[in-house]
Formats: structure tokens, sequence, C-alpha cells
């Protein structure tokens, strides 16, 4: 028996319905009851598409209206206390409460910036969601939580599906991935002790599905993938042989990196099937094969769920029989994780040309892949045959397309010298020459990178695009935002001040589309986090870059002031990971061509007078990989990559790099092998905890250069006190010498509005006079 299912969809919808339904609703421009009627519509949608494409049974509890673990918060109960929830108040104000934080009053009376201030509670922490770009918010334990099931948006969800009709899968979040994942707020708690505490509300949600005539519950526990600790194997044997007593099909998901040691564990849990990522881990697969109990389904996730690349759909047949064989004819078929990491479709994208398009496949698209291994497994494979031979010809035309390979860029790569990811000099005597250059007061203020993207500046952008604004009038228009955003920085006393980026969509696209071997889709949208998506760059060929990028904005915006002006640059990693990237040649090879392509532009930039370079690099830590095993290797080639890209220029050329959200910790000293002159990291959601690592706390590693702690979370619309930002400065100051220090925020401002953006800010700058006066006291 051959079944194909995904283990999650899609929920933004195909034009980004619940992004503009999201962000309507936070205006209060729609109410709750319009919003969960775009959510039931787009539900309904996506299953109807996955019926279509003939799956057993359809994905129920992926969608989420901001985040699919914010969703287990509420489930069982467990929102923190010190939100001050009295259980008066509508269950989505509060999700969206935890997601966004909180104010209590007006930034300040008669003020009519129409900003909010001071106090309320910050949002959960955010961080990336494993290797991935979509982030999650963090659950917080502590000794005091407790967990109640609160299952009805759930079953309304199952009794939706029954009612469309469909076979619903519920999948949802297992309960030690759940504790893994979250973060004890209490000094030496282990959250794991809640274990027992939590599997009795995931007994009562499975007896509850039960009832519904739910016969499959999908639990999620990727942790599998991880080096784990004893006392977390063992948590899984515990919480699984208590959850067997439950009348319930479990399916035990795991994906993103191999079993590793945690095979043999995987395949003995009591569960009724095992879902493993034979994208990311095909070694394994026959093992695993061998080794399940064949009373036992295996779900065998094949096609690449975090790609989008059309599956060699005779190599993905020819490994799926050698697995029915091993399984006496019974397979399950599915995507190797989540579809939530591949744009809806991109069968129809206009700005792709017909050759690009024919190599690609989003979620829409890799559902019919899963449609026709099926049948052609069931032996029907004369109904499928085109399909077969047009996978056939997409491969080939891909393989040899001449728009893949450069001679030029291998040359170059071939010719590059040993020290060629070097600087002239070592970073004491850089910042000799650069503070001589520079001449900036103690707690230097700045900011990231981009100001707010006004309604005026993206529909200039997109009648540029249209070609309804001539070139000339687009530029004049980008100018005038520029000098905008330099004299705003002026008045609020910034000491290094960057142009704000308003000719720029994404940090990513931007540079893709002056670059080779890049391609674009029009709407290939994926959720990054919330109401935010991304859209994500194709990369499938040899990277170069035909002319300079950002010299001409950059230069235009140092001419109008007299302070250091920031040349703002998307580092290779980060380019790399945040791109659909090219699986004909390994990944090191496509970074170094890209930071290759970043050197010059480094380079153009100084050699046009720019003293500050800043290359963005917050994705370094999301491409670690999961396994310890495999990550030297990684650090190696992504941190001589940046390197690569950095290193062109004289020692009084400061070069700033840019991290967020993600735990550094653990790669600290290959974060300090970057020899960047400046980090700016995101430490407000933390409370300035993940700084901790870099002052050398308990004798670790002290990070050599200097660090610009955020002081303030951008993601959040709340405007915090000078106060709050200068107890995280002192706190800061604690773990960090003073002149080591800048002060900045968490991220760039592109999605915030300009009245809390000043009042931020002003509050930021006011916070760095008041620690500069005290040092000096």
């Amino acid at each position: 028996m051959i079944r194909t299912h995904v283990l999650g969809f899609p929920r933004i919808g195909a034009q980004r319905e619940l992004k503009v339904a999201l962000e309507r609703h936070w205006r209060g421009e729609i109410d709750a009851a319009s919003l969960e009627a775009t959510g039931a519509e787009l539900r309904a949608r996506h299953w109807r598409l996955q019926l279509e494409a003939g799956l057993d049974r359809v994905a129920v509890g992926d969608f989420a209206f901001y985040d699919q673990v914010a969703n287990l918060i509420q489930l069982f109960g467990c929102e923190p206390r010190r939100f001050g929830f009295t259980g008066q108040e509508a269950p989505l104000q509060r999700y969206f409460a935890m997601a966004r934080g909180t104010t209590a009053h007006a930034h300040g009376e008669g003020c009519g910036c129409g900003a909010t201030s001071g106090e309320g509670a910050a949002a959960l922490e955010m961080t990336k969601w494993f290797d991935t770009n979509y982030h999650y918010l963090v659950p917080e334990f502590d000794g005091a939580t407790t967990f109640s099931l609160n299952a009805e948006r759930l079953l309304a969800e199952v009794d939706q599906a029954i009612a469309l009709p469909a076979s619903p899968k519920v999948a949802l979040l297992g309960p030690v991935s759940f504790l893994y994942l979250g973060k004890s707020k209490e000094e030496g708690f282990d959250r794991l002790s809640l274990l027992d505490k939590l599997l009795p509300a995931y007994e009562q949600l499975l007896t509850k599905l039960a009832a519904r005539g739910v016969t499959w519950v999908q639990l999620d526990e990727p942790i599998l993938g991880l080096d784990l600790e004893p006392a977390w194997q063992e948590a899984l044997r515990r919480a699984y042989a208590g959850l067997r007593k439950v009348d319930q099909h479990l399916l035990l998901a795991t994906y993103f990196s191999p079993l590793a040691e945690n095979l043999a564990l995987a395949c003995e849990l009591p569960v009724a099937g095992l879902h493993v990522d034979a994208v990311r881990a095909p070694e394994e697969l026959l093992e695993v094969a061998m080794r399940l109990p064949l009373d036992r389904e295996l779900s065998v996730g094949i096609v690449d769920g975090r790609n989008i690349w059309r599956a060699d759909l005779d190599a993905t047949l020819a490994r799926l029989r050698e697995v029915r064989e091993l399984r006496g004819g019974r397979i399950w078929v599915a995507a190797s994780c989540s579809l939530l990491h591949v744009p809806m479709s991109l069968r129809e994208d206009a700005s792709l040309d017909n050759e690009v398009r024919g190599w690609l496949a989003g979620a829409v698209e890799k559902l019919d892949e899963l449609r026709i291994l099926k049948r052609a497994l069931w032996g029907d494979e004369a109904s499928v045959v085109q399909a077969l031979l047009d996978a056939r010809a997409a491969r080939r035309s891909r393989e040899k397309s001449p728009r893949v390979r450069q001679l030029a860029v291998a040359q170059r790569l071939a010719a590059l010298p040993p020290d060629a990811d070097r600087r002239v000099s070592a970073f004491p005597a850089r910042r000799v020459a650069q503070r001589e250059r520079l001449r900036l007061p103690a707690f230097p203020t700045t900011t990231i990178g981009s100001f707010p993207q006004t309604p005026e500046i993206r529909a200039a952008r997109a009648a540029f695009k249209r070609g309804t604004l001539a070139g000339d009038a687009y530029r004049d228009a980008m100018r005038a935002e520029i000098e905008h955003a330099v004299r705003r920085q002026e008045a609020l006393g910034l000491d290094v001040l960057v142009h704000g980026e308003a000719e720029r969509n994404d940090m990513v696209e931007y540079f893709g589309e002056q670059l080779d071997g890049f391609a674009f889709t029009a709407n290939g949208w994926v959720q990054s986090y919330g109401s935010r998506c991304v859209k994500p760059p194709v990369l499938f060929g040899d990277v170069s870059r035909p002319t300079p990028m950002t010299v001409d904005w950059t230069t235009y915006a140092q001419s109008l002031t007299g302070r250091p002006m920031k040349g703002m640059l998307t580092g290779p990693i980060t380019i790399l990971q945040w791109s659909f990237v090219r699986d004909d040649q390994p990944r090191a090879d496509t970074a170094l061509q890209i930071a290759l392509a970043i050197r010059d532009e480094v380079a153009d930039l100084e050699g046009a007078g720019i003293a500050v370079i800043q290359i963005d690099e917050p994705a370094i830590r999301e491409g670690l990989p999961l396994r310890r095993s495999a990550r030297a290797a990684y650090l190696d080639w992504a941190t001589r990559a940046f390197r690569v890209a950095a290193s062109p220029v004289r020692d009084e050329t400061q070069i700033h790099t840019h991290m967020c959200y993600s735990e550094f910790n653990d790669i600290l000293p290959e974060i300090a092998a970057m020899d960047a002159d400046v980090i700016t990291i995101e430490t407000s959601r933390s409370d300035m905890e993940l700084l901790r690592g870099f002052g050398g706390e308990g004798g670790g590693f002290r990070y050599p250069n200097e660090i610009g702690p955020g002081v303030y979370d951008i993601h959040s619309p709340r405007v915090p006190a000078r106060e709050e930002m200068l107890r995280l400065l002192r706190k800061a100051a604690e773990v960090i010498p003073a002149e080591q220090l800048w002060v900045n925020p968490d991220c760039g401002l592109k999605t915030r509005g300009w009245p809390e953006t000043e009042a931020a800010l002003r509050h930021m700058v006011e916070a760095a006079q008041v620690l500069r006066a005290e040092v000096a006291g």
C-alpha cells in the first residue's frame, strides 16, 4: 500500500492574503472575525490542493496566525505570567501580545507622534527554527509553569477539515521538542522536569482528537536530528511510552538532519509510524527501512521540502522501490519536511523565463510530484508517463544550459591567492588607525542599516519596476528619501549614519538582482515570521558582479553630511542561506563566488571614500550544521568567505558585520575569526543574555574586537523608555569593556514607522549620552 501526505503546507496564501489580513487587523482596519474568516478560507483552499493531488490525509494543525510554536503555548495553557493576562482577554489578543509585545501608555502626553512607550511586556524571544530562515517564538518555562489543555481552536480546524470533507492528520510539535526548544527563565531550572506535567495535556488532546474521528496524529520531534544528551534521549523514551496508552496512531516525524546515534532510538519508540528526512540524510534510509519493525509505517521524506528544484523522479522512484521491497510493499511518501519553507507555486510565475521556470517546483508542484510518485509506485506508470518525460527533459535542460557555468568565474577562483582572506594588520593596529580617522565618542551610536519603507517609497519602486516611472525620476525620488533619512539622523544626534536603503526591496534580493547567476520570482514568497515574508532569489548559476551595486547611493548620502556614512552590503553566507541555492556543486564553492562579488563592491566603496562598510551576516549561525561533526568544515569555509569579502581594504577602513536572532556562544571563536572590526548583534529580547558569552563569562572565550549589543527590539511596535535602554547598556558594560561597546538597535528599521523609529532612537541616543557622562565622571 502506498500513501502520500505532507508534514505541513504554506499558510501565508498564494497572494500573501494572510499577511495582508494580519497587518490590517493590527492596524485596526478589520476585526478578529474577519481575520478568522481569512484563516478559514486559506485552510480550506490548501486542503483542497492536497486532496486534488491525491494525498491520503490533509495536514491540520500546521496553520498559525503567527507561529506554530506559539500555537502550542496557547494550546497547552502555558502563557508566561509576565504578560499579566487575566483570562478576560480574547485568545487572539493574548496570542498577538506574546508575539508582538504590549505597551501601557502613550509615549508622551500631547506629543502627537502616535508611538507608544515605556511600560508593558516585551514580546517572546524569537529565534531561528533549526537551520532555516523561519523564526519561532521561544516558550518560557520556570518552576511555576503549569499546563492545561485549550483545544477549542484546533478542534474547530479538525471539524472544518472533516466537513470539507477530508481525512485529517493533525500535525503538532511533540512534547520533548516543545520543552527542548523553550527557554528556562529561572536560574538553575531544568525545563525537562516539566515533562510529567506536560504529558497529561498531550494525552487529553489525543483522546479528544480520537473522539473527533482523527486516526493519525503527527508529532514532530526534530530534536532527534541533534546531538542529544542522555537525559533528553531518555525523555523521548519516557514520553512515548506514556503516550502509547492512548488509542491513537502516532506518526513520529523528524527532519532537517541525520538521525545518527539517535537512529536506533527513533526506530524503537512505541509509535505507529516514523517519518524520516531522506533528502538531508539519504544515507540512512535503507538502515531505517530495515530496522523499523514491519508492523509500523515508514514515511519517506523524499521530495525536498527546503528547496525549489524539481525532483529527479527516475532516481527517486528507484530508491522508493528499493525501500518498498524492504517494507513488504507498504510505505508512505512525503516531502522531507513541512512545505512551509518553499513558495506556494512557481508554475505560472511570470518573472521567470521558460527555461529556469522549467527547473523549479513550489509547494503545489511538489504535491504533483507526490501524485506522480504514488501512481508510478502503484504500477500505473502509463498515466504519468508524460510527467516523467517532462521531468527528465527539465533535468537535461538544467545540466546542459550555458547559463549555469562561467569560465571567467572558475578561472578567478583558481587564481585566488592564499592570503586573499587577510587584512593588512591585526585588529589592535587597525583600531588605532580607525579611531584616528573617525574621531567617534565613547559608546558611538548607529543603526543597523534600513529606515522605514514608507508607502511612498514602495509606490515609487513599484512604478519604476513597471516602467511607469522614468529612471531619472526614480533616482531623484530615492535621493530625496536618502536626504530625508540623513537629516533625521543628524537631528537625532547619531554618530555613524546610514543612507536608509530606500532603494532596496530586500537585503538579499537587491544584490541578487545585480549579480549574474540569479533569477527572481514575482510571487515566490516564503514566510519568515508573523506577517513578514521574503522572496528568496533563485541562485542557479555561477556568480559574478557586472557593475558596482551600491557605490552611487552611498557616496551621494556621504556627500550630504560630515559624519561617517556606512556602506551597507549583505554578506556571502547570508546571500547563500537566504536564496534557493543550486544543488549541482558544493555550497562552499558557491559561497566563495559570492564573496568575490562582494569583495569587488567593498573595494569600490573604499575607493569612493567610504570609511565604514557593514557586511551583514545574520544567517551565518543559521547555516551551521545541526550535527557537531559537520560544523568545523562549514565554519572554515563560511568564515573564510566573509574574510575574502571584507579584506581588500586598508587598516583605517572600518568593517562592521551584523548578526541577529541566533545563539552564538557555541561558535564565538569562529565568529571572532571573521575578524570584523565591529559586530552588532540582537540581544534585547534575551535581556542581554546572549552577550554574556562575548564577555568571557566563567573564564570562557572573550570577544576581542568591538561590539554593539542591540538595546531595543525593532520587531515590536513598542518604544522602550530611555531608562530601559540604559539598564541594558549598563548590563552590557558589566561584561564588555566600555571602550569596545557600540549602541544600536537589534536590527534594521525597515518594517517600523517613522514616529516610533524617531522616538526609540531619541531614547537610545539619550541613553548613550548618560552612559558617556557616567564613564567620564
